[in-house]
């Protein structure tokens, strides 16, 4: 018998899941998979350089940031060129602004939903659902600040969605004492919602329903996340960190290595590449510290760094890894709230230096080459690779997203729940988004990681027993 839950909800992009089971009705394997052939490397070819900042963000509409700073990053290096000072502070300001209203898209509208209402009626499943549990007041403030995160983006940014701002060696805009005013005020509101939130979550979190999903799922992988000098988090900048399953370092490099560390596998039945690291290899889709399967995002961040940026985030950090490495998929939920008040507060100091309004925001750039950017998507790392020619214009590009970083593990992570939760062939809508919630614990963008040709999304839940179909069922979206 196959179980196919088609199309998977509540995250960017399109996928399914397909649920195979034994002749007893007990699941003997389960897999995400990305049906879509994703085709921006090719039509990137050609273009010229300073394009691909604008031309690359246009792979998601949920993190653009994320891939209008990687693409610029990489063309810092490609042309040989350091921002300024104030340029990076600026970036980094509004990348954390990015972070914020992403964290809270997650944690209030997408997965974390699964958490505020439980196991509710799907009609429930959403924004409307969560604000009928925690109230209309509560509902306005979320709406408000994840407004006013996307306001400081377009302030810096130019616009809301896909910003204009990023260019090799600097940016475009210079910030106003006036805009700088209206930032802080703003930063300052975010703030206090974070803390807010980090009540709402942390009741969550100290739940019995939260200790059952806690536990549905434990991978012993790899981590990877960028560190600063004091190996803290850091969403925009630094070098690579990887730890082992025990949370010892098994490698920090520069960005402009990180490619020197990981292979990428391929399946056949999927469009989304399985990255892993070299010098432990390929081992099929099982964890432990002989399989180079490795994790990125929140969860992944938090176990590489030794700490948070921020003072509030940091004292979290330390109750979140008090018994050491985390390895609970659910965890993911607890590191997110973590790094959304990290995102706040740093934001907030960002915005009270005075240097971000200097006029001193591009360098001159060099000759084009060839050039390596990284930075944490708010869904993990996210790596843009470029060979520029002497004219500038693209011979050869690639991105590894997020989403495929932790392809491997969303696999694991669905085919364990899945195990867990289906005995004897039963299922139900209340069940099979429980499996659901797995994969969602890693805020995939299926978008950033694969893209539809015909643009269409298949709606069909698909039940085989050994000797073919069983029963197919529709889902309207």
């Amino acid at each position: 018998m196959k179980i196919s839950i088609d199309p998977i909800t509540r995250l960017e992009g399109h996928g399914k899941i397909d649920i195979f089971l034994d002749e007893k009705g007990n699941v003997k394997e389960a897999y995400m998979q990305i049906p879509e052939l994703r085709g921006f490397e090719q039509f990137c070819k050609g273009r010229k350089a300073e394009d691909m900042p604008l031309i690359t963000e246009r792979i998601c509409g949920v993190c653009p940031e994320a891939h209008h700073f990687a693409s610029t990053k990489a063309l810092d290096d490609a042309f040989n060129v350091e921002p300024t000072s104030a340029a990076k502070k600026i970036r980094e300001l509004l990348y954390n602004a990015y972070f914020f209203y992403d964290h809270c898209l997650h944690l209030y509208y997408l997965g974390g939903v699964d958490l505020i209402v439980g196991d509710a009626p799907k009609e429930e499943r959403n924004i409307l659902g969560v604000i009928k549990k925690v109230g209309l007041e509560i509902g306005k403030e979320v709406i408000k600040h994840r407004r006013y995160a996307m306001e400081i983006v377009k302030t810096i940014g130019g616009r809301e969605i896909h910003p204009i701002c990023g260019v090799p060696g600097g940016v475009t805009k210079q910030i106003s004492e006036e805009e700088r005013d209206e930032i802080i005020k703003k930063a300052e509101s975010c703030v206090e919602f974070g803390k807010f939130s980090m009540e709402v979550f942390n009741k969550i979190f100290e739940s019995k329903e939260f200790a059952k999903l806690y536990e549905m799922d434990k991978l012993e992988t790899y981590y990877m996340g960028i560190v600063d000098d004091k190996n803290h988090v850091n969403f925009y900048d630094g070098k690579v960190r990887v730890v082992d399953p025990d949370g010892k370092e098994f490698a920090k490099v520069d960005a402009k290595d990180v490619l020197n560390i990981i292979s990428e596998h391929v399946e056949e039945w999927s469009y989304v590449k399985f990255p892993y690291l070299k010098d432990v290899g390929w081992k099929g889709l099982v964890d432990g510290k002989d399989s180079g399967i490795y994790r990125v995002g929140p969860l992944g961040r938090l176990n590489v760094a030794e700490g948070m940026s921020t003072p509030i985030a940091m004292e979290e950090y330390k109750k979140f890894k008090e018994n050491g490495i985390v390895h609970s998929t659910f965890g993911f939920y607890q590191a997110r709230m973590i790094e959304m008040v990290n995102a706040a507060e740093r934001m907030l100091k960002l915005a009270k230096d005075k240097e971000i309004t200097s006029d001193k925001i591009r360098n001159e750039i060099g000759e084009p080459g060839e050039g390596v950017g990284v930075i944490e998507a708010a869904r993990g790392t996210l790596i843009h690779h470029y060979k520029l020619n002497e004219k500038g214009l693209v011979e050869e590009a690639n991105m590894i997203v997020a989403t495929t970083n932790n392809n491997a593990g969303i696999n694991m992570s669905v085919r364990n729940a899945a195990k867990k939760l289906i005995k004897g062939g039963e299922v139900d809508d209340i069940l099979l988004n429980k499996v659901e919630s797995a994969f969602r614990c890693y805020d995939p963008c299926l978008a950033c990681a694969s893209h539809s040709l015909p643009g269409e999304m298949p709606l069909m839940v698909s039940i085989y027993n050994k000797n073919g179909l069983h029963k197919k069922l529709v889902r309207n979206v």
